[in-house]
């Protein structure tokens, strides 16, 4: 095993963007900085859970937050852990569904009902009236990320 990995404080700043990629997987890098907040206990108003986001990557692979949770207390670096993904997922996936997967969640936007939009167009009005540039849910999340950590929309 490598030196352990420090656990960054989701306090004090926001997890890696969710277009970070680790072995192709978007989401990925952002999912075990929560983790490792989590066990640390400064998450801070982040969630590990395996719901909203980060459900996608487990459903994709077919891995429970638990596991990998159980995986992260051992202090593992992000390309062990990536070994571990790979070697346990339920759902093994080839270098192209990955890519593509990832790519799909890049794009994605709130174009699935009336209410969803809605409720799109309201978190995004919480932290600007302006910016006509927010398009997806990856979008969303990183201007949550930029503005509560004290930038400006």
């Amino acid at each position: 095993m490598s030196t352990p990995t420090s656990s960054p404080d989701l306090t004090q700043r926001p997890p890696r963007s969710p277009r970070v990629r680790l072995g192709g997987y978007v989401l990925l890098p952002r999912i075990l900085d929560k983790g490792r907040a989590a066990l640390a206990g400064k998450l801070g108003a982040y969630r590990f859970s395996g719901v909203g986001m980060d459900r996608h990557f487990f459903n994709f692979v077919g891995l429970d937050y638990k596991s990998l949770q159980a995986e992260l207390a051992k202090g593992s670096g992000d390309g062990e852990l990536l070994e571990w993904i790979n070697a346990n997922a339920k759902q093994p996936r080839q270098p192209w569904e990955i890519a593509a997967w990832s790519s799909y969640h890049e794009q994605r936007t709130p174009d699935s009902d009336a209410e969803t939009i809605g409720d799109f167009a309201e978190s995004v009005g919480k932290f600007s009236k302006t910016r006509e540039d927010i398009h997806t849910w990856f979008d969303l999340l990183d201007l949550d990320d930029h503005c509560t950590f004290g930038g400006k929309a």
